[in-house]
């Protein structure tokens, strides 16, 4: 199993460097989207793939600044693990992911079923399944379809949808939720 980390940072450098930091200056929210309450000055994502093996467990926001190295580690992560290929996921996504697993008060980290998908991929399993979208976020890097044991597809689909920042689709039979930066819309039981 391969562990993850954001480039040699430590977590307790970066959560000394954000408490030495909020003295200095108190946290503003009037940049952030309304969408991202609930995702904090410090914005963490925990994940793991039952295709890879791979987990993650890093902070890839800390007060309005993105972490190249962790945003590099989660577009590898999230990569298509069929064949590979590697896309820049939209860090909106991200946001929505993060900010939804807060609302939803777990530890539990996110089981990723798919990420990006290359076009050789979506078009798979598009012969293979009515439910997968031609033009699919996941060719953009801009959606995610997650599940966690501990809460159920309607509760992480209210959570995703109380965010309002994308689309969110709800696979009861295959257990998921699909997150995604898009138009604000839902679909699905």
């Amino acid at each position: 199993m391969t562990k993850l980390n954001s480039g040699g940072i430590s977590r307790r450098g970066l959560l000394g460097a954000f408490a030495a930091s909020a003295v200095v200056a108190a946290p503003t929210y009037s940049n952030a989207a309304g969408f991202l309450r609930g995702a904090g000055d410090i914005r963490r994502l925990r994940m793991y793939s039952g295709r890879t093996g791979e987990r993650i467990d890093m902070i890839y926001w800390i007060e309005g600044h993105y972490l190249a190295d962790a945003i590099k580690e989660v577009n590898y992560f999230m990569r298509d693990w069929r064949t590979n290929d590697v896309k820049k996921i939209d860090t909106r996504t991200l946001d929505i992911m993060a900010a939804a697993h807060n609302l939803m008060d777990v530890t539990e980290p996110y089981m990723l079923i798919s990420g990006y998908r290359s076009p050789k991929t979506n078009a798979m399993l598009r012969s293979r399944s009515r439910g997968v979208a031609k033009n699919s976020r996941h060719l953009k890097g801009q959606a995610a379809d997650l599940r966690l044991s501990s809460r159920s597809v309607g509760q992480m689909a209210r959570a995703a949808s109380a965010c309002a920042g994308g689309g969110v689709g709800r696979y009861s039979k295959s257990n998921f939720v699909h997150m995604d930066c898009g138009p604000v819309r839902t679909w699905g039981r």
